[in-house]
């Protein structure tokens, strides 16, 4: 064990002493250390109280956390077939390890006991948010429920975590397996010299004459965007769209008929008449039928935007080209001619002012603007790829405020997508601030032998979002783990980062970084007039888009799957109310939906429109005052980023807005309301 360097004390994670096998006796003894720390607590003798059961609680496990978040962060940034068998190896142990402790009655008694006496100990509402956290856990992971159900319990909740992650594992597989290998030029059409040069590197480097393109977004999206060529745009749509949908080895229908029976099965046991009635009790939306209104309100409201729209991308097609109808492998394509004909602005000509190093100054110069705070680079920070930046992030004062690592292209260990995760969260202890680890993970567009990376004005955004998650971590400023950074309700966990995205908007924000990579000029007004006046383009068809994920999300989760034999079936009935082109039978989205059979997003969907909500009322505040203003940026941070889940998360809005949100700005903002 002395030569584990997961088993030594670290501040930073060790990566590069790290091997794969260090990671499962590691896990294993930190179980062990962590199942003490708990027996300490239930043996003593000593009068209960807030502090040697919550708290004592609260601050045990801590080398397990540490552990696990290094492991399964790898799993998804670097991950190969041995992390992936030791992945499903320690799942059931961790499982066990959670249900040991919350299933645990001698411990649930000294918890409900000090539940029992909050009137009496003078809490602080920190203390008080905490109290109530640790024993609704227990209460909903099952703690009052028979000898025979608890048994029913650990078993659903160990076979959920292998099958999470198999149906993750299946999806990253899928999307390594495919290629599209294209040896004549002529069939690259349409294609600009970018894409062509990273497919043409691509091929190169796998030993093969002529170009690649994959199902990873880079790769995807430009040329759906822009290949002349219908029949590949169809082969590669289809390919994208029928992942973990082949009837072979990596088939996820069946897994996802599993999860959604054990999840139901599970909140079924717990007194829930759906998994979406567990969830959202512990959300801002409340209930299943709360969710349901705001989605089909919506609905009412984009619907007619998004007919009127694809009636005049279909009639755009046909005048283009005697398109008969448009086909989902069309709809991107012609989407794109269409907005260069209306705004005379393509994507290709504003990723010039878009060097990825220039977009990360900008929204480094962004956050110092908005929040006092600068990074600076650092390179002898262990990393798990040599493409991982590390930064020190500091306050105004020059104090230390976080630790960063960003990490933006694809690999083939790597999943796809674009998130925000934490190596060590903040929390204060013992009188010492004990600041973050956090990171962000993305697949941007990687360089080539002649250009830089540079990103297109939708990965401009999406690294806007994720820092913003990542603010939300970095500035955390509470007492305890648990209530830290983004442990907040996850409908209210997309505020911050959507909320950033409006400065990519901004003509005095783009001014800070958009310049172009060769000559240094900065982007030129009429182009970021275009910006602003095509940001609400198609916004009737986006909102459609977005609303059809989560009522398939809501229909996986909240009603009872015990009827459902048919996984394509069940999600064409899903779609049904936001159809716009034919159906593709052989795509399913269900089966590689990894934000709800993956990560945490089950019965949760709905929470990016619901905070686009808060964040459309929220940012209509800074446009009041001016979008640097320094007494907005400051409620910003003191009611929101740095609250972490200590306060209700409506209370913490109205203390930053002085007011509930608009329901209504979302809708002005999309153009989908005069306003």
């Amino acid at each position: 064990m002395k030569d584990n360097p997961l088993l030594q004390p670290f501040n930073e994670a060790p990566f590069e002493q790290i091997k794969t096998d260090h990671f499962k006796p590691a896990i294993e003894q930190a179980i062990k250390a962590a199942k003490a720390e708990i027996e300490t607590i239930t043996s003593s003798t000593e009068a209960t109280t807030f502090q040697n059961v919550i708290e004592a609680l609260e601050f045990s496990g801590e080398q397990l956390d540490r552990i696990t978040s290094i492991f399964f962060n790898l799993n998804s940034a670097e991950t190969n077939e041995d992390i992936q068998r030791i992945a499903q190896e320690v799942s059931p142990w961790l499982t066990d390890f959670k249900n040991d402790l919350l299933l645990n009655e001698t411990l649930f008694k000294k918890v409900d006991a000090v539940f029992q006496q909050q009137k009496e100990l003078d809490l602080t509402s920190e203390q008080q948010m905490l109290l109530d956290k640790k024993y609704k856990a227990f209460v909903r992971n099952g703690a009052n429920l028979s000898h025979e159900d608890k048994d029913a319990l650990r078993e659903i909740d160990k076979q959920l975590s292998k099958l999470s992650l198999t149906f993750g594992e299946h999806v990253l597989a899928e999307t390594n397996r495919y290629e599209l290998h294209i040896t004549d030029e002529a069939k690259l059409s349409g294609l600009p010299e970018g894409t062509k040069e990273a497919a043409a590197q691509l091929a190169k480097s796998k030993d093969k004459e002529g170009w690649i393109f994959t199902l990873d977004y880079p790769s995807y999206v430009p040329f759906m965007k822009y290949a002349d060529n219908r029949e590949l745009r169809k082969e590669l749509s289809i390919a994208f769209g029928a992942k973990g949908f082949h009837g072979d080895e990596l088939d996820n229908q069946e897994i996802v008929l599993e999860i959604t029976s054990l999840r139901h099965q599970r909140a079924n046991l717990l007194g829930f008449d759906t998994h979406a009635d567990f969830v959202l009790a512990e959300r801002m939306a409340k209930s299943p039928q709360g969710v349901q209104n705001f989605l089909l309100d919506l609905l009412q409201k984009a619907k007619p935007a998004a007919i009127r729209e694809f009636n005049e991308l279909t009639d755009f097609a046909k005048e283009l080209d005697q398109l008969p109808f448009l086909e989902k492998w069309d709809g991107a394509y012609y989407a794109e001619k269409l907005k260069k004909k209306r705004f005379n602005l393509d994507d290709e000509a504003l990723k010039p002012y878009f060097r990825l190093e220039n977009v990360i100054n900008g929204v480094f110069t962004v956050a110092q603007k908005l929040f006092g705070l600068t990074f600076k680079q650092v390179d002898n920070i262990e990393v798990y790829h040599k493409e991982v930046k590390t930064y020190h992030v500091l306050d105004a004062e020059g104090e230390f405020v976080s630790l960063f690592y960003a990490d933006f292209h694809p690999r083939p260990g790597k999943r796809g997508g674009a998130w925000m995760t934490s190596y060590k969260p903040q929390s204060i202890r013992d009188g010492n601030n004990d600041r973050p680890h956090v990171s962000i993970v993305c697949n941007f567009t990687k360089p080539t032998a002649s250009k830089p990376s540079l990103l297109t004005f939708n990965e401009v955004t999406t690294l806007f979002h994720e820092f913003g998650h990542a603010l939300h971590g970095m500035l955390a400023n509470t007492t305890y783990p648990s209530l830290s950074g983004t442990s907040v309700y996850w409908d209210f966990v997309e505020l911050p980062s959507q909320m950033l995205e409006n400065w990519c908007y901004e003509p005095e924000a783009l001014a800070l970084f958009a310049t172009h990579y060769e000559t240094g000029e900065v982007i030129p007004t009429e182009y970021v007039e275009k910006i602003k006046a095509s940001c609400n383009f198609h916004e009737g068809m986006q909102t459609l888009r977005q609303l059809s994920f989560g009522m398939l999300d809501m229909a996986w989760h909240g009603e009872d799957p015990g009827e459902v034999t048919n996984v394509k079936e069940h999600e064409n009935s899903a779609f049904e109310q936001t159809k716009l082109y034919p159906d593709v039978n052989e795509n399913c989205m269900s089966t590689s939906f990894a934000h709800i059979f993956q990560g945490g997003y089950s019965a949760g969907y709905y929470s990016y429109k619901w905070a686009e909500v808060l964040d459309a009322d929220a940012f209509a505040y800074f446009q009041e005052e001016g979008i640097f203003n320094t007494e907005v940026s400051r409620k910003f941070k003191d009611f929101v980023l740095s609250q972490g889940g200590t306060v209700d998360p409506m209370e913490l809005y109205v203390r930053f807005r002085g007011r509930k949100p608009d329901p209504n700005a979302l809708l002005k903002r999309a153009g989908l309301l005069p306003g």
